[in-house]
């Protein structure tokens, strides 16, 4: 049996710490984007965390969504249980009549 030893170029390390930092950056709970607002403040409260990452239907990361977004948005005249994560998290021109104001 042979021992092959890699080195990792300089861009590739560079690369790859970069995305460890990211990864650590958006460590947390991941759950899909077709949950509600109200249950994912539900996940935030008894994880004791004050983001979600979120994830597509194949466990693809698409966004962060923080507590303070959520809580905007389920404080806001417009909102109804039906509003899911990706209406919180797409640009305003996909989000629903009611939460179109907190796009940001």
């Amino acid at each position: 049996m042979t021992l092959v030893q890699m080195q990792l170029r300089p861009t590739d390390a560079d690369a790859l710490r970069t995305t460890m930092a990211d990864t650590a950056k958006e460590a947390g709970p991941r759950v899909w984007d077709d949950m509600t607002v109200e249950v994912a403040l539900s996940v935030m409260a008894g994880a004791r965390v004050g983001h979600l990452v979120v994830c597509d239907e194949d466990d693809m990361r698409t966004g962060l969504v923080t507590l303070a977004r959520l809580t905007t948005v389920r404080d806001s005249s417009g909102y109804t249980d039906r509003i899911r994560l990706r209406d919180v998290s797409g640009a305003a021109g996909h989000l629903p009549p009611a939460v179109v104001g907190l796009a940001h």
